[in-house]
């Protein structure tokens, strides 16, 4: 009889932890010990599309697991997200991705809501498979989300009733949540938005027998 390989989840996401949970996909977690914010800034600095930063910080998440622990053949699942928006320099008019990381305090998350107030914004998620130390598969998945104008007013109030909430995710909103009254339009998936390209990664665990097919 062939055993259906363990799946262990390379983050502390409360989110991505129900999100594998409420589907039925039998996993347990551990904590991966990555400097995201370090190796975030180095790949932007060398230049790295958004989707090839996800995928990165994603696989060092999964590699950080599986090499400091013996999990054998286990399939460690590493995940990240990434939001960028891309804002005007006002001196020569030239335009760039600014990314955007997990507001520290209220006054930062009101930051970053002001820059996605009225613009159009994209979310990178990305999952990628380790075994032994091999990546064995990844995924990336953007999910382009337009916020209209919103009055400073009711940011104000969105923040009261968010709370510390607010410091959970990388553009300050929970879109399953009230974070749907911020947004005009969202093209693609909520689940890219919760931070798991959960369909993909349901594909790749059928085929590898973690779940039924």
């Amino acid at each position: 009889m062939t055993h259906a390989p363990r799946l262990i989840l390379a983050s502390t996401s409360a989110t991505r932890q129900q999100m594998l949970r409420q589907a039925g996909v039998p996993f347990t977690t551990d904590t991966p010990r990555v400097d995201e914010a370090m190796l975030r800034d180095s790949l932007q600095a060398e230049g790295a599309s958004l989707e090839d930063a996800v995928a990165a910080l994603a696989e060092a998440k999964a590699m950080s697991v599986a090499r400091r622990l013996d999990h054998g053949q286990a399939l460690v699942l590493g995940a990240d997200s990434i939001a960028a928006v891309t804002m005007t320099a006002a001196a020569d008019g030239s335009a760039g991705d600014m990314w955007l990381e997990k507001a520290s305090d209220r006054a930062m998350a009101r930051q970053v809501l002001d820059r996605l107030n009225g613009r159009t914004h994209r979310l990178a998620s990305g999952a990628v498979v380790v075994r032994g130390d091999t990546a064995i598969w990844r995924h990336v998945a953007v999910t382009r989300l337009t916020m209209r104008q919103c009055s400073a007013t009711f940011l104000e109030a969105y923040l009261d009733r968010l709370g510390e909430a607010a410091f959970d995710t990388v553009g300050c909103y929970h879109l399953e949540r009230q974070g749907a009254q911020l947004f005009s339009r969202v093209d693609g998936d909520l689940f890219t938005v919760l931070g798991l390209p959960l369909l993909p990664v349901l594909g790749f665990l059928r085929e590898h027998g973690v779940i039924d097919t």
